[in-house]
This record gives C-alpha cells, sequence and structure tokens, in this order.
C-alpha cells in the first residue's frame, strides 16, 4: 500500500476530506520525527513502540579481504509491535 492509498482509506474511514487525512498523516510523522530527533520514544496504543536505539561502535571484518574495519556508532529507529499484532501475523493474518 503506498501513500495515496492508505491516505484515501483513513479519509474513507474517518469521513474526512483527503487532503485533512494526508494533513493529519503530515502532522502525525513530524511530531514523530521530532521526538525521534530528541531521542525519545513514541508509543502507540493497541500498535506497538517506535525507539531510537544506539548501536555502539563494533569491528567488522569484509569477508572477500578480510580486512578489518572500525564502524563508528549511530543511531537506529526500530519498532516493536503490540503482542496482539505479534500473533496475528505469526498466525497468518486476521482470525
Amino acid at each position: 500500500m503506498n501513500n495515496k492509498e492508505f491516505v484515501t482509506l483513513l479519509a474513507g474511514r474517518t469521513g474526512m476530506k483527503v487532503s485533512e487525512a494526508q494533513k493529519t498523516i503530515d502532522a502525525m510523522v513530524s511530531l514523530m520525527g521530532e521526538n525521534f530527533q530528541e531521542g525519545n520514544s513514541v508509543a502507540m496504543a493497541n500498535f506497538g513502540t517506535f525507539e531510537v536505539k544506539k548501536k555502539l561502535e563494533r569491528i567488522m571484518v569484509n569477508p572477500t579481504t578480510g580486512q578489518r574495519m572500525l564502524v563508528p556508532p549511530k543511531l537506529a529507529l526500530t519498532f516493536k509491535p503490540n503482542p496482539t499484532w505479534k500473533d496475528m501475523i505469526k498466525k497468518g493474518g486476521a482470525e
């Protein structure tokens, strides 16, 4: 599903205009981005939690050349789904 399809479905289910639904999604993504930049996590009830995690620096070996390289530390965005969603996906979809 692409953005246009998602916005159209959201507008249909909520009774909003498509432009209003797009503005709502844009505002939500913008707010989430601001929280991620501050290092905060974003938890959505009945969906899951987005977290910014720090990956430590590590040594990597190039399998082709055998050369060792230092990979610098970085921040990564992770998602932990709600247990209900996890179970539903494991079972192959909606019950």
